[in-house]
């Protein structure tokens, strides 16, 4: 149902998690919901970018998740007499929050697929609205059933049910895949695709709040166990899934999903009254503070880490420099989405770590490996005499280091640690995975309420490139002071 973007490196981080972490936080002895209830809160996952199943709204001058998923969730928090609490993150690493513990459940349209059961256990299914295709409306009468997509154009989430369904019942097609939603919205919009996959309630979303699309019954033959939308728990928390099947029980009894959705269609129509960027400035506000902040502390923490480095990777003892070589050659040998996930996630599962102090370490100790190589680039290329110089007038290997050596080298390599600057400004743009509001998460949700695609796109690069224009302007004015002293 819920698109899967990342599925293969969720997969492959719930492995690790497992090591890390001490394997699964499940026990024969099941305390998740005595554990919840002692903290009084519940910890939701979700992924708000998906309207109407969870998305964002400003209300009274806030943004706010809304959406059917997050009137469940207030639901089953009302009958456990807990208190809500979303944490927003990519959709890829909500089934590995779980896992590892940082949430108590995620409820983010997911299909309780064979493939996930083997890592989470999942609740009953909470709804099923089907499937269907959004087609542009100019086009329907050539598309006006699903039996005339053969041998079109046909756009579906990366390692979606959608994806999977159209590659077996359309393999005359020319299937397209993308990672988000807006985007493959984007691509019908503009002509690229004919028709677009999606979950009926979200195809009947667009195709209400965009005049320029329609929507056709996909007409596939699927089972409803696993296409279902279900609420994904920590393999073993039999106990809080029983108490939220019991929820789930009481809402289709009381039959609240129509609800649910007609109240999710309120906030999308309100989003659709001003779609200027202005109407959004304190979401592109919020997302360039925090992107400030991550990049600053992250090249402050990156060049004091890159200095221990090299200073260890230089050392005569065979141990500080075989292990500061170890870390610098992983750190550059994976990638950065990787090592956040890593530090989310795994050292997360030992330290209660919020998304963005992870984010900040992660990228702090990506910088300072980088800084590390640099510093020592600067280093081997002063003349070897410089020590010689400083030991004949009476100076300590620390007091050459510091007053003769670090100096010298890092007036030698300022362009190339202003370029490394200017990299993790643009780099901690991943952060944005684990939920961490910066630019990049901010664009995503913006794309998603307004249905915009290229306006939030051109603002966050003006941001950035604003941002980036400073920095080098002021590494410009110390390199040149530098140059002059």
């Amino acid at each position: 149902m819920k698109r899967n973007l990342g599925i293969a490196l969720a997969t492959l981080l719930i492995f690790i998690m497992s090591v890390v972490a001490g394997g699964t936080k499940a026990s024969a002895d099941d305390n998740s919901l005595q554990k919840m209830k002692d903290a009084g809160v519940l910890r939701v996952a979700t992924s708000p970018d998906y309207p109407p199943f969870e998305f964002q709204a400003t209300i009274d001058g806030k943004s706010k998740d809304v959406g059917m998923d997050i009137e469940i969730a207030k639901q089953i928090a009302k009958d456990l007499g807990l208190k809500l609490k979303v944490m927003d993150m990519d959709f890829g690493s909500t089934l590995v929050a779980v896992q590892t513990g940082k949430v108590d459940m995620a409820i983010t349209g997911v299909n309780p697929t064979e493939a996930r059961r083997q890592s989470v256990d999942f609740s009953k299914i909470y709804y099923n609205g089907g499937q269907a295709f959004l087609v542009n409306k100019k086009q329907l009468k050539e598309f006006n059933n699903a039996k005339k997509l053969h041998g079109a154009k046909i756009g579906a989430q990366t390692g979606s049910l959608q994806h999977k369904l159209a590659k077996q019942d359309f393999s005359d097609s020319d299937i397209q895949s993308m990672d988000k939603t807006p985007n493959l919205i984007f691509a019908l919009k503009n002509g690229k695709l004919d028709a677009v996959g999606l979950e009926k309630p979200v195809a009947e979303a667009y195709a209400a709040n965009n005049k320029d699309f329609a929507m056709i019954d996909a007409g596939y033959k699927l089972d409803a166990n696993e296409t279902g939308a279900a609420i994904a728990f920590a393999k073993g928390s039999d106990s809080l899934a029983s108490e939220v099947n019991k929820s789930i029980d009481k809402i289709h009894k009381n039959n609240w999903i129509p609800k649910y959705l007609k109240t999710a269609g309120k906030y999308m129509k309100d989003n659709l009254q001003d779609t200027s960027m202005m109407h959004y400035w304190k979401y592109f506000y919020n997302g360039f503070l925090n992107t400030t902040l991550i990049s600053v502390l992250a090249v402050i923490f990156g060049i004091l880490l890159g200095i221990l480095l090299v200073l260890m990777k230089l050392s005569s003892w065979k141990l500080l420099s075989w292990t500061a070589t170890s870390y610098i050659e992983i750190v550059r040998g994976t990638p950065m989405m990787v090592q956040v996930l890593l530090v989310y996630f795994g050292l997360g599962a030992v330290l209660n770590l919020s998304a963005l102090v992870a984010g900040t370490i992660a990228i702090a100790l990506n910088s300072g490996a980088y800084v590390a190589e640099i510093i020592r680039g600067g280093i081997n290329s002063l003349d070897k005499g410089q020590n010689e110089a400083a030991a004949s007038i009476g100076l300590s290997k620390v007091d050459t280091l510091r007053f003769v050596i670090l100096p010298q080298a890092f007036k030698n390599i300022w362009p190339s640690l202003g370029n490394e600057f200017i990299s993790v400004v643009k780099e901690s743009s991943i952060v944005s995975i684990i939920g961490v509001s910066d630019l990049i998460y901010q664009l995503n949700v913006v794309r998603a309420d307004t249905y915009r695609a290229v306006a939030p796109i051109v603002v966050v690069m003006a941001i950035y490139f604003l941002m980036t224009f400073t920095l080098t302007r002021l590494l410009n004015h110390f390199e040149r002071k530098m140059n002059n002293d």
